[in-house]
């Protein structure tokens, strides 16, 4: 089960203050890259791309899939990476008063298969436009990580 972040704080270099965790977000786009699928967080009420903190002992694909089933019931396959994402002015604080400095992976996938359903990490899943979901108030940076995938330079961003 994955702890959410009570809070973000932000100050010059404050992540220095916390440990590295590395987690991945997956963006889910429909055929015609018109739709991507978004999930509403139950700890926050705010919505994001579906994904999580990558465990020991398993790949970054194996963790982008895993954290797509837990919350949704889909079943995906990692395409292709889309960016690399660290702000060392940014630090994650956990309930239990962990701190980090949290760099993401982001990538595209395609679904495979499963059906769409709620976890306990999810209050709602649907697909937006992606127009409109790039105009959302989307959790963390994830509305950056979508304007980065519909780029078609077939490189990933670094930042």
């Amino acid at each position: 089960m994955t702890t959410h972040p009570t809070q973000i704080l932000y100050g010059q270099r404050i992540a220095r203050q916390g440990k590295l965790r590395l987690g991945c977000a997956a963006i889910l786009f429909d055929q015609n890259r018109q739709e991507l699928l978004l999930t509403r967080r139950s700890d926050n009420g705010q919505w994001c791309l579906p994904g999580g903190i990558i465990e020991p002992g398993e790949t970054i694909s194996e963790a982008c899939e895993r954290e797509v089933r837990e919350e949704t019931g889909l079943k995906v396959k990692v395409e292709r990476i889309t960016g690399v994402y660290s702000n060392p002015d940014q630090m994650i604080v956990y309930p239990d008063d962990n701190k980090a400095h949290v760099i993401v992976l982001s990538f595209e996938v395609s679904l495979v298969g499963g059906k769409l359903g709620l976890s306990n990490e999810t209050t709602d899943i649907r697909y937006f436009l992606v127009r409109e979901a790039i105009n959302m108030d989307l959790f963390h940076s994830h509305a950056e990580f979508i304007r980065d995938a519909l780029t078609e330079n077939g490189q990933a961003f670094i930042c």
